[in-house]
């Protein structure tokens, strides 16, 4: 039996602003990062379809968790589908599906993100206390750069 988690936002930009500042390496580090001093957040992403992004984030260097996503399906500003490999601070790890989907919503955006594939409800349940706080992050990422991201929507 797997475990699925759903965390929804509703983020005061066009669709591709949020999509564009989500797959923008500064707008990747904001989401993994923290309000904690110390924290630690590397981020690394080929932004194609079989590219890889890795995201290693934690308190300290002795304690880091290492997410590596492969993108599957990169349909820009709709829809972002990954696998995952996480691998714990003991060394475990598992893999899950992440389908990320940002829907147009009287000028703001809808992004929801669906993690599927969780082996326990203990380890879903522990991701779903951290999500608050990276859209938190995301979204006061995507109201400090409109500028960038509009820009950068504007050239493709």
């Amino acid at each position: 039996m797997t475990h699925e988690l759903r965390f929804e936002r509703l983020i005061d930009a066009e669709r591709e602003v949020v999509f564009d500042s989500f797959t923008d390496p500064d707008g990747q580090t904001a989401f993994y990062g923290q309000d904690q001093t110390g924290w630690i957040v590397r981020s690394e992403c080929d932004l194609r379809v079989g590219g890889v992004w890795t995201v290693e984030f934690g308190p300290s260097q002795a304690e880091l968790y290492r997410h590596r996503h492969v993108f599957e399906v990169i349909d820009r500003p709709r829809r972002l589908l990954l696998t995952t490999t996480e691998t714990r601070l003991d060394g475990s790890s598992f893999d899950t599906e992440l389908e990320i989907v940002f829907q147009e919503q009287d000028d703001k955006t809808l992004m929801t993100m669906v993690t599927r594939g969780f082996p326990t409800a203990e380890l879903r349940d522990e991701h779903r206390v951290g999500l608050p706080n990276a859209f938190d992050l995301l979204d006061q990422f995507v109201r400090a750069r409109p500028q960038m991201s509009q820009a950068k929507s504007d050239d493709l």
